[in-house]
């Protein structure tokens, strides 16, 4: 068989794909049967697929492309760092350019508590790295028992068994036996899917210190760290009330937990600030991050370590035991390295806080007048929108009438690409969504609203 190319007919594609390739959380026999959408290029904000039909992407891929498609001089930089050096580890007592120059950049635009990081592949690898990380910290500092780690329902921090321990998808847990051992869950900051009878303010009080509560149920001496989303992505966007992640800080001090911020989504920009954390004012202890610190465009990940915690492992650890064949890759670091530049000289960070994002904001918010939309929220480049039978009295859809589902594959077929958790659609878009643009993703989700109310007989 000859090589696989994007000029192949989609069918061919489709059945190949069938044959032979198993994708990550879908049903492969339903999959199957309807065939894979096949995407072939991309430019800017927009997707091209296999039959020549352009998709506005307003997922960022996968929460990642922040500096949008079709950057040559991110694909220069990686073309470069091959032919010179197209892999080395950093095991070896080794490391190369590339690798010491992105740490310095990271430390850069970082909180002033990080000045070390480790690399990893994947958000996955970070969370993983995470729990290592904190029980050896504490088993360094002679407190052994404190491994307990204490994060939330709902939230995602990746599929390796640690990190999908660490998070709270039920589906995940129930299909691999886990939590495993020493991990624990409390109540996520979801005020529109509570009762509703708290204020949020209140609401965000109350699920906070559910953390102390359970601090205090497990044991001030045997807890760890809390690890949290700064918004909660996979999970359907979860925007905390205001004062729920101050309370967080404040519970985090008083017991001495270390405090994980997981930026895989939230960090390099997405928020309008550099990291989630900066945007929520915490001073978290352990930064996780991947997906925009490279766009996407290779895999990369990676652990900010603040001072607290660097200087006991450095220090007390001799060798910290633990490390990734790729780890800080060269030609992924040469590609963050050219991402943080476009970032930085094109204030795209700035330009979400104080243009596309506020733009795209108001629009995006103003869809909850629609009868079928319970609310609307977003915060810099991140919202979403709940999908409902009636507003008032707030009533969901029965699950299995999949109204999501239906939304979703009506968005895509008008061409914009936007994310179903549940009856929860997500939009993420990339940074450089012009006005127009967003015009457009607007247009086209309204519509795909329109259809859907027929589509469920409103």
């Amino acid at each position: 068989m000859g090589a696989i190319t994007n000029h192949m007919p989609t069918a061919e594609l489709q059945a190949l794909d069938a044959a032979h390739h198993m994708h990550p959380f879908s049903d492969g026999n339903a999959l199957a049967a309807r065939g894979v959408r096949v995407i072939t290029s991309a430019s800017g904000v927009w997707l091209k697929d296999s039959n020549g039909e352009n998709v506005l992407d307003g997922m960022s891929g996968l929460w990642c492309v922040n500096a949008g498609y079709g950057r040559e001089e991110i694909v220069e930089a990686a073309a470069e760092q091959m032919r010179e050096l197209p892999y080395y580890n950093n095991f070896f007592q080794c490391a190369h350019p590339p690798s010491i120059e992105l740490a310095k950049m990271l430390k850069d635009v970082s909180q002033p508590q990080f000045n070390r990081v480790f690399f990893t592949g994947s958000g996955s690898e970070s969370n993983d790295t995470i729990v290592r990380m904190v029980r050896t910290y504490w088993d360094l500092m002679g407190q052994p028992e404190r491994h307990t780690i204490i994060s939330r329902h709902n939230a995602y921090h990746g599929s390796t068994v640690a990190a999908a321990s660490l998070g709270g998808m039920k589906p995940m847990h129930k299909q691999s036996g886990l939590p495993i051992p020493g991990i624990v869950h409390v109540e996520q900051p979801y005020w529109f899917g509570s009762d509703r009878s708290l204020s949020p303010a209140d609401f965000g009080l109350a699920t906070a210190r559910a953390i102390e509560e359970k601090i205090r149920e497990v044991g001030p001496d045997k807890v760890a760290a809390f690890i949290g989303e700064p918004i909660q992505g996979a999970g359907g966007v979860i925007i905390p009330p205001d004062t729920y992640w101050p309370e967080v800080q404040r519970i985090c001090d008083e017991y001495g937990v270390l405090l994980i911020s997981d930026e895989v989504i939230t960090g390099f920009g997405r928020l309008g600030e550099w990291f989630g954390a900066d945007y929520y004012g915490t001073k978290p202890d352990l930064v996780p991050f991947a997906k925009g610190v490279t766009s996407g465009y290779l895999p990369l990940g990676g652990v900010l370590v603040s001072d607290r915690v660097a200087e006991v492992l450095v220090d007390k650890a001799g060798e910290f035991a633990h490390g990734y064949t790729y780890s800080g890759h060269p030609a992924a670091c040469a590609v963050a390295i050219a991402n943080l530049k476009i970032l930085q000289r094109e204030k795209l960070v700035e330009r979400v806080r104080d243009d596309i994002g506020p733009y795209l904001q108001a629009k995006w918010k103003a869809l909850a007048e629609h009868p079928l939309v319970g609310e609307a929220r977003m915060v810099g480049l991140m919202g979403a929108f709940e999908i409902v039978r009636r507003k008032d009295p707030m009533e969901r859809f029965d699950e299995k009438q999949g109204a999501g589902t239906i939304y979703r594959d009506n968005a895509i077929a008008n061409g914009v690409c936007l994310r179903a958790s549940g009856d929860t659609i997500i939009c993420a878009p990339p940074f450089t969504l012009s006005h127009a643009e967003a015009d457009e993703l607007i247009d086209k989700a309204q519509v795909a609203l329109d259809q859907t109310y027929e589509a469920l007989g409103r």
